[in-house]
């Protein structure tokens, strides 16, 4: 089972998406084994987007993704990292396809709702900076045998 790191960001938050975006996860099969709320901090955001640093849009997104409440998730599965990133879509509304959550709900370039993890690597990093381990939960779901196929069952975890 891979787990990775998904962020409601600001936008997502004040247009009220919160349900409508966790439940595309938990519709696909995936599961949350941590969520919060919160407002990030400089630091946490400095952390999240190091590697952006250098770039002309770094200020405005700092300023952005601490300018209100997000919601953090930690989401797991077979293949969590790129289904998360299949289900985001393209990274600005107006490219991203019908169907996916940018494509279905985004339609600026500069408030792209929600990020996750593009990498196992980078989802380690980013869920160290806004969840202990001790906040993740683990569990079995019995819906589980109708989301994986028999040969799959080695990867779930009961």
């Amino acid at each position: 089972m891979e787990q990775t790191f998904v962020m409601i960001k600001p936008d997502g938050v004040q247009r009220q998406l919160i349900g409508r975006i966790i439940n595309r996860f938990e519709s696909k099969g995936l599961k949350v084994v941590g969520l919060k709320m919160l407002v990030v901090s400089q630091a946490q955001a400095e952390s999240l987007y190091a590697v952006h640093k250098k770039k002309s849009f770094y200020a405005g997104l700092m300023k952005f993704v601490m300018s209100g409440p997000v919601v953090t998730m930690v989401i797991e599965g077979i293949s969590a990292v790129n289904i998360c990133r299949k289900l985001l879509g393209a990274t600005f509304g107006p490219d991203a396809e019908p169907g996916t959550i940018r494509g279905d709900f985004g339609a600026s370039i500069s408030f792209n709702l929600i990020h996750a993890s593009d990498s196992l690597e980078a989802a380690r990093k980013e869920m160290a900076i806004f969840f202990k381990k001790t906040e993740l939960v683990s569990y079995y779901l019995d819906t589980h045998k109708w989301v994986y196929h028999p040969t799959e069952e080695k990867e779930i975890e009961k």
